[in-house]
């Protein structure tokens, strides 16, 4: 006799809800009011500061903040979409945006004491300090457990010694999450601080950058700073387990810039295939060219349902570590094809500066670099799928 199996059809909704769609309008408006000088400030190597203030008066700097302290907490999928519209039109500014909430404030608020979020919530949230996330290092860039940066109890606090490189917002920060070494153990001898710019801390070399350059890459230098036990996130030798949770965020928050970039470069493409028409006013794009531009655009849509799904899945409170490296791993992919797609087929105008092209493309390259590089990502996802 055959067993027969009935239950209720599942629908799985690829459609924000009414509060999030007005959110994503929201701040699209916010980008074509605020973002329109995007280009001069990459030329002028200038941080956006008027647009990052902007920015934190409505409320984008605390979307991953809890309600209780200030935040709006509205989640790691409303981030996405928010940077989504951020980086089609400045990724400097989404960087900035997406550090400061992705791996400043959701590790504050994931693994700090209550204490701790009262003390320095109500100053991020506002945007009257920005965060900046301090793990990189000379010799530990993929490889975030051989970090040299010291961190030495004496009494009732710890002494940093070291250099961090590569560190976003780093001239423009007021609060670092610094990663030290607190003893010998490569993993288990890693720890977590928050760190004020004051005493012992100072910013070194700025970077010289192909891409994002309004947004400051710079050096975070400690010497002999002078941190408070207080100020240690969790117990001794859980750092190295925080920053690669926080990673997990930060990677959907570089698959949305990517997202938007790539976005950015589909629509430029659009337009000028849309612009190629005889004379009785017909479509005569090359094949080739609208090809290139299905492929791309079907690959926009499949890759923000990868960032999403992710997004939703860490919102819940369920592990996304390979779902956000799925989708890292495509969305930065995607951006670079599409941005020298876009330099492409614009020809002069895209090479030139013209447009925006030759812009996005210089951006797009960083997505397949930071936040663990494309190679990192697939090896995240390729371990996930041989271990048992």
């Amino acid at each position: 006799m055959t067993a027969k199996f009935e239950a209720a059809p599942q629908y799985v909704d690829f459609e924000l809800s009414p509060e999030l769609s007005k959110f994503r309008d929201m701040v699209r408006d916010y980008a074509k009011t605020n973002l329109g000088k995007a280009a001069e400030w990459d030329a002028e190597v200038q941080f956006p500061a008027a647009a990052v203030a902007a920015a934190a008066k409505l409320g984008l700097l605390r979307t991953t903040v809890s309600s209780e302290y200030g935040g709006s907490q509205m989640g790691n999928l409303a981030s996405c979409v928010m940077l989504e519209e951020i980086n089609a039109v400045c990724p400097s500014t989404g960087v900035t945006i997406s550090v400061h909430n992705s791996l400043v404030n959701s590790l504050l608020g994931k693994w700090c004491s209550d204490e701790q979020k009262r003390r320095y919530f109500p100053k991020l949230v506002t945007g009257e300090w920005l965060g900046a996330y301090c793990l990189s290092e000379a010799f530990s860039g993929s490889d975030a457990a051989a970090l040299r940066c010291e961190a030495q109890l004496s009494g009732d606090h710890y002494v940093l010694n070291g250099a961090k490189l590569w560190i976003t917002t780093g001239s423009e920060a007021k609060l670092f999450v610094v990663f030290a070494r607190t003893s010998a153990d490569r993993v288990k001898g890693i720890s977590a601080f928050i760190v004020e710019m004051g005493p012992g801390v100072s910013v070194g070399k700025k970077e010289r950058k192909l891409g994002l350059r309004s947004s400051p890459t710079t050096e975070i230098v400690l010497a002999g700073a002078k941190v408070p036990v207080a100020n240690r996130i969790g117990d001794e030798g859980t750092g190295f387990l925080i920053a690669l949770d926080t990673l997990d965020g930060g990677r959907l928050g570089i698959a949305a810039q990517a997202l938007g970039i790539a976005r950015a470069c589909v629509d430029l493409i659009k337009t000028h295939l849309a612009q190629q028409v005889d004379a009785k006013g017909r479509s005569i794009p090359s094949q080739p060219d609208q090809w290139l531009l299905a492929d791309l655009a079907s690959e926009l849509d499949a890759y923000r349902m990868l960032t999403w799904r992710a997004a939703t899945l860490r919102d819940r409170g369920i592990r996304c570590t390979v779902e956000a490296a799925m989708a890292k791993l495509c969305a930065s992919r995607l951006s670079n094809r599409a941005a020298r797609a876009a330099v492409s087929i614009l020809g002069q105008s895209g090479a030139s500066g013209t447009s925006a092209a030759e812009r996005h493309l210089r951006d797009a390259r960083i997505t397949e670099i930071y936040e663990g590089a494309t190679d990192i990502q697939r090896l995240v996802i390729a371990r996930s799928l041989l271990t048992p």
